[in-house]
């Protein structure tokens, strides 16, 4: 069955509208009916037919034979483009076709006519420099988006013919891929506006649009080969110069000497193929600035991943760009060598759309955390061994960032102990990034079945990482304060309150850190509970609050101060009776501690009338109590007043009135003999 033509073809023309048409209108009929012919034929015939042809010399006359072959086509095809480039004209009616059809079929098995046709044009070199130029004109001055699309696609598909679903041998486009780069990259900036102005925002976030993601796709495949073809290059140089040197060489007298290094001609275009790189950095700069945009949502580690690329980049920038060229050459090189040797990998694992990921991921798994143990058990060079850390790493973000959840927790299921194992100990390391993004990764390794609702305490990897989480807390570090955020989302999430247990337990602990980091842990807790929906109702707060009340008594300032600022936070009925007996402690310091504490629950809390008639309540029922060893009012009275002349201050934060009068009439009238209302309005 025929593939169905494009919408961009040239109509067929009757034999009177032929008649009437000039010449100029018979050749683009004529084009377009053997552009469609050659794309809609079979694959294997087309390149049968190609193969034919190029042992063959072509038919000057350029025309097409009554029976209509391929070969025929491909005659007209090729003379029609010689004569197109000797005149240089533009090459829309041909590219545009070829664009369309490879996007329409671009996943098909019966697909790829249109690299087919490009091979074998490619190996002309006039044709091959008129196609790469005109591909790189069409990028630059059309403005619909499906053909832009189109190029995109089609460019891709070129960049990585290797691996084309053709299955065809494409030497042509071997032959010409060092130089078809340079031709290409000319239209890297071009590339930028089209990802730039390819977003969309959708509940705060930036989402990209098909033509955005192919773009960024096209963008990162031409860097990849950049990369990939600098280094070929590079080592045919030194397989070059490796001979040179064992090969005598014959003076003009006849002797003979020690063989010399032959010319790096081959060296050099390597050297301008890296120069392209690193002379694109800005835009390369922008592309991951999108990428980290467009992954925040639906990939937060591969966004982590991202976003420490893009400071990498900037460093770079910042280091190597300001150096004069002529002075620091060297240093441009190691510069340049850096951005290759790392964007290798870096540019594979930001695709966002490879079908061909799925089928080495497991290699490149293994290879990043073995270089993570590698790099970690050298002694000499720690800046070194550091940032190559960073740099496997980031990969692993990148890496792991872009499973869907069914996938990665597949990946998990096999080798969650072994990265757990791994990267353990890399939160004892000195630099804050790789701290960072050791926790993110543990962060999504044990919420890993957070989306799909099961409990997050049934995995032998959370019960294997979580205590040596917990052990973490021990010492105040940047260690430390790294995991306070991951153990306390933990906490929330977990179906049961062994993790909420131990970090209580820490708040007595005697050890000030433990305490600390426990306390900070706690606060954690509280604020994230306050914006999270899934919150489970075995969260202790009960047992918070209590503890959070005997850390006034702390000896440690920061922590009496931290827990004082975190009881507003708790049910007022978990403090708010705490606190009013602890202002009438022997302790004097202690009830300095509880009023403040108490005046900023009743400001927290300020247009909720119930906590004033609560904050009542407790002192009548503490009013009785004290009634008990007393005799008289007298005592009574002034025991409420020390709680009552802190409302003053609470009052001055009370914005609607309104909200508040009635219930405290309504509760006048139904407690007559409270005189603690009567005292309280007195007061304010």
């Amino acid at each position: 069955m025929e593939e169905p033509q494009s919408h961009f073809l040239l109509p067929h023309s009757t034999s009177s509208e032929l008649s009437d048409s000039s010449p100029e209108s018979m050749t683009s009929v004529t084009l377009g009916r053997e552009i469609s012919s050659l794309l809609s034929a079979r694959p294997k015939k087309l390149h049968d037919a190609v193969s034919r042809l190029s042992s063959l010399p072509f038919d000057s006359t350029g025309q097409a034979s009554v029976s209509g072959s391929l070969d025929d086509s491909l005659r007209f095809l090729h003379n029609y483009l010689n004569d197109a480039a000797r005149r240089n004209e533009p090459l829309d009616e041909i590219l545009i076709p070829m664009l369309d059809h490879y996007l329409m079929n671009k996943d098909s098995k019966h697909g790829g006519q249109a690299l087919v046709v490009l091979n074998w044009l490619f190996q002309d070199e006039v044709i091959f420099r008129a196609v790469a130029t005109a591909l790189v004109r069409v990028i630059s001055t059309k403005d619909d988006r499906f053909v832009v699309l189109g190029w995109c696609t089609f460019m891709r598909g070129v960049l990585e013919y290797e691996s084309s679903v053709t299955q065809f041998p494409m030497n042509g486009i071997k032959e010409r891929y060092p130089d078809f780069l340079k031709i290409l990259a000319s239209s890297i900036p071009q590339l930028s506006v089209v990802l730039h102005k390819g977003s969309s925002l959708q509940d705060g976030y930036e989402l990209p649009s098909r033509l955005a993601v192919s773009a960024a796709d096209c963008f990162l495949a031409l860097s990849e080969a950049l990369i990939r073809e600098a280094k070929v290059l590079s080592n045919k140089a030194k397989l070059s110069d490796s001979k040179a040197q064992k090969r005598p060489v014959v003076s003009l007298d006849g002797g003979e000497k020690k063989g010399k290094p032959a010319p790096e001609t081959l060296d050099a275009s390597n050297m301008e193929l890296d120069y392209i790189l690193w002379d694109h950095l800005e835009e390369f700069y922008g592309l991951v600035q999108k990428l980290v945009a467009w992954s925040r949502k639906s990939r937060p580690l591969h966004a982590k991943g991202l976003e420490q690329v893009l400071k990498w980049l900037h460093e770079i920038k910042g280091h190597y760009r300001n150096v004069n060229t002529e002075a620091g050459s060297k240093v441009i090189k190691t510069g340049m060598l850096l951005l290759s040797s790392c964007w290798k990998h870096y540019g594979m694992l930001m695709h966002l759309e490879d079908q061909k990921f799925s089928q080495h991921y497991k290699e490149l798994l293994d290879q990043y955390l073995a270089g993570i143990q590698f790099y970690a058990s050298q002694t000499e060079n720690k800046d070194g061994s550091s940032e190559t850390i960073k740099f496997f790493l980031n990969c692993l973000c990148l890496l792991l960032g872009r499973f869907d959840s069914k996938k990665f927790e597949s990946v998990v299921s096999e080798y969650g102990m072994r990265i757990s194992q791994v990267l353990l100990p890399q939160l004892h390391s000195a630099a804050d990034d790789v701290i960072e993004g050791v926790v993110c990764v543990f962060k999504a390794l044990i919420f890993k079945q957070k989306s799909s609702g099961s409990s997050l305490t049934d995995t032998g990897e959370v019960d294997a990482i979580l205590p040596l989480l917990i052990h973490l807390l021990d010492e105040r570090d940047g260690t430390a304060r790294a995991v306070v955020l991951l153990i306390a989302e933990y906490c929330l999430m977990s179906r049961d309150s062994q993790c909420l247990t131990e970090v209580i337990e820490r708040l007595t602990s005697e050890d000030v850190q433990q305490r600390r980091n426990a306390v900070d842990v706690i606060s954690e807790v509280i604020h994230l509970s306050s914006d999270s929906k899934n919150v489970h109702t075995q969260l202790s707060w009960q047992d918070i609050a209590k503890h959070l009340l005997v850390l006034l008594e702390d000896e440690d300032i920061a922590i009496k101060k931290q827990a004082s600022s975190l009881l507003p936070l708790l049910d007022p009925s978990l403090v708010l009776p705490a606190l009013v007996n602890l202002i009438y402690s022997g302790d004097e310091r202690l009830q300095a501690t509880a009023s403040d504490a108490c005046v900023a629950v009743l400001k927290y809390h300020s247009q909720k009338a119930e906590v004033i008639c609560m904050l009542l309540d407790c002192l009548s029922n503490l009013s009785q109590s004290v009634n008990l060893n007393n005799t008289g009012g007298t005592g009574s009275k002034l025991e409420s007043d020390r709680v009552l002349r802190l409302t003053p201050e609470w009052s001055k934060s009370v914005q609607s009135w309104n909200l508040l009068i009635e219930p405290l009439i309504d509760k006048m009238f139904a407690e007559p003999s409270n005189a603690n209302i009567v005292r309280f309005l007195s007061h304010n």
